[in-house]
């Protein structure tokens, strides 16, 4: 790789400072594709959409930010990533604008999904910090930086229901949204170090060698079905969550959007995870954090007609989900340095495909069976990664039997 700046302190740890900057970044590329879900019953209302159509904006977001994986962040190890994360947030500000200006439902979709797409700065942060880090604290700085993305999207949510309700319209917020880009544009190209990995690859190229390593890396496959399963569990939830407290407790979008804050747990459980991930835990993690996935779907099957059990149970279903997630990249950035945004692009491809699964089945089963329907499709999810780690657990078990 190539790298023109002072990025790393006199005790050659990566600067705090840009760590900090990398983190805020993450968290506000991120939350773009989270705005609109305490939004989605006035959106809906505006724009004379049904509840499965409206919640066809978080699916299309999450559709836009999977082919963003795909075609746009493996450009991470072609391109000179300062110039490429510049470009991502104007591009972000631009469709965000999009959103605020729809003048239908469909217009609004369509630019919800090119926000998503642009969306994938923010992993194109995330590896870029790990290529910037030393070896020894790799896991440490990628935990902090992911924590900056957990609370953006935790964020997002109770910023977006204040904004909506401080402006009287959902388009408050992505005005706001977009003029949040354009400065975070001007912060990245002042503070980002100049970086480039040494690679001759074409486009094609870049894109095929995404697919060679999934089938080359079974770690990264099995990491990304862990992936795919926790997302769309997560995904269900948050997707409905807004028609749940609106219809059933009566709450208005600036109290729908503070339910952002009690999965606080998770930022928590991403600084955890990349620790237990750089001391060769995984495993352990795994088991915990599927665990918890599973168990949190009791507690809001409750949370349909008890609110503290809704709460207790959004607080588990994030350290479950998040945790599961960093242990996950802390696990598939272990393996090859020189493609990190080639792993990232693999593994969030199939991450999101999870969440739009989720978010769809979600809206779908909310139309038809309510609250436990939601219930069904996320408490699915939840058990497969239980069952995959069973189905991994087994075979070392019967080595470690037959010894």
């Amino acid at each position: 790789m190539t790298a023109t700046a002072d990025h790393l302190d006199t005790n050659g740890r990566l600067r705090r400072s840009l760590v900090g900057v990398m983190a805020v970044s993450t968290g506000l590329a991120v939350a773009n594709n989270y705005y609109a879900q305490p939004l989605l019953p006035e959106i809906g209302r505006s724009l004379h959409m049904s509840s499965g159509e409206a919640g066809l904006i978080v699916t299309l977001a999450q559709i836009g930010y999977a082919l963003g994986l795909l075609f746009i962040l493996p450009l991470g190890d072609l391109v000179e990533r300062r110039r490429l994360a510049v470009v991502l947030s104007l591009f972000t500000a631009v469709a965000l604008l999009g959103m605020a200006w729809s003048p239908s439902g469909g217009v609004l979709l369509g630019a919800a999904a090119f926000v998503g797409a642009f969306s994938v700065l923010a992993q194109v942060l995330v590896p870029f910090s790990a290529s910037l880090a030393p070896e020894e604290e790799r896991g440490r700085v990628v935990g902090m930086v992911m924590s900056g993305l957990l609370i953006g999207i935790l964020l997002a949510r109770t910023v977006s229901g204040a904004l909506a309700g401080a402006g009287g319209s959902y388009r408050t917020v992505y005005l706001v949204a977009a003029g949040a880009m354009v400065v975070q544009a001007v912060a990245l190209r002042l503070r980002l170090p100049v970086y480039r990995e040494r690679h001759t690859f074409t486009y094609p190229a870049l894109l095929a060698s995404v697919l060679r390593l999934l089938r080359e890396e079974p770690v990264l496959r099995r990491r990304a079905q862990y992936g795919l399963l926790s997302f769309g569990t997560f995904s269900a939830f948050w997707t409905s969550m807004a028609f749940l407290l609106s219809r059933h407790y009566h709450y208005a979008i600036p109290v729908i959007g503070l339910f952002g804050l009690v999965g606080a747990g998770g930022a928590l459980a991403a600084s955890i995870a990349g620790r237990l991930s750089d001391r060769g835990l995984a495993h352990h993690s795994t088991l915990v954090t599927s665990v918890l996935l599973v168990g949190s779907w009791a507690l809001l099957w409750w949370g349909g007609s008890v609110l503290a059990a809704l709460i207790v149970g959004v607080v588990v279903l994030d350290i479950g989900a998040q945790g599961l997630h960093i242990t996950n990249q802390g696990e598939i950035y272990k393996r090859r340095p020189e493609a990190r945004s080639r792993l990232t692009s693999a593994y969030m491809v199939l991450y999101f495909v999870g969440g739009g699964i989720g978010s769809a089945g979600s809206a779908f089963a909310y139309d038809r069976l309510g609250w436990d329907g939601v219930c069904l499709v996320g408490g699915v999810f939840a058990l497969g990664t239980l069952v995959l780690w069973t189905t991994t657990a087994l075979p070392r078990f019967t080595r470690m039997a037959l010894k």
